[in-house]
């Protein structure tokens, strides 16, 4: 079961630096003006709607709006909260995975049935947000696994390996 959780421990560390970054810097470009972005930022958000055709991008539906508001300012801090967790080794990686993935899924859900209710979805959209999916159903199931304490940590020492003194 270790061996298990480190590699979900991987997946989700890479995923999480992934998301912690593309959140500011693509994700809100949907909610906040772009005069706030360089011009790079802006252009990569351009070829990406143009590329696969990401209409709730482009034409910012109500209900889209709202869950990047929600992603910017709940997920955002999850994202980087379980990434300190994972490289620290911290017993709470549970909570923060699971209240993420629960969040991160609900969200998806609503986004891909959008996708596949219009039939405007390209293939390549729906591969596109996919993924996602599936990595918040692994940041659930990480949430629901027990935490070892033997995880490997970047940081300092846990307290539990510490001998007191006298």
């Amino acid at each position: 079961m270790g061996a298990f959780v480190k590699l979900l421990d991987l997946l989700l560390f890479v995923y999480f630096i992934f998301t912690a970054n593309s959140i500011p810097l693509l994700n809100s470009q949907v909610v906040l003006p772009k005069y706030m972005f360089p011009s790079m930022l802006v252009d990569l958000m351009n070829w990406y709607i143009q590329e696969f055709g990401d209409y709730l991008a482009s034409e910012k539906p109500h209900f889209f709006v709202g869950l990047v508001w929600l992603e910017l300012l709940f997920s955002w801090p999850l994202c980087v909260l379980s990434l300190y967790a994972i490289a620290a080794g911290k017993s709470w990686i549970n909570t923060t995975c699971l209240v993420y993935g629960a969040s991160t899924i609900t969200s998806m859900v609503a986004i891909i049935s959008e996708l596949n209710g219009s039939k405007r979805a390209s293939v390549k959209l729906l591969l596109a947000y996919y993924p996602f999916l599936g990595f918040a159903v692994l940041a659930i199931l990480r949430g629901l696994l027990p935490h070892s304490g033997k995880t490997i940590s970047i940081g300092k020492r846990s307290d539990i390996g510490r001998k007191k003194r006298a």
